[in-house]
């Protein structure tokens, strides 16, 4: 096979497979955004109100809706995770 249409395939087999891993990844955060009930932006990133550091974050949830950011030893973490999962939370 001439070098160049194998470096070609490559490079387009690599492409196709981190916009699968990145579909897959924006798909998982959809979901568990849903799941919490949060509204989302067009990652599948919950749209929130930050308690701890008060600004606007779009964060991924983890499986027990938990954001990214969650800090467990920081009482507003801990609001803000009894918040999300009692759907009381601050979006934008």
């Amino acid at each position: 096979m001439d070098d160049r249409l194998e470096s070609f395939l490559r490079a387009k087999i690599r492409s196709a497979g981190r916009q699968y891993a990145d579909a897959k990844q924006a798909y998982a955060n959809a979901r568990r955004a849903t799941l919490a009930d949060l509204p989302q932006d067009d990652d599948g990133r919950a749209r929130i109100v930050c308690r701890r550091y008060a600004e606007r974050r779009a964060v991924e949830l983890d499986s027990e809706a938990r954001p990214a950011c969650f800090d467990p030893d920081h009482p507003d973490c801990e609001g803000c995770l009894r918040d999300v999962r009692d759907g009381r939370i601050e979006t934008w």
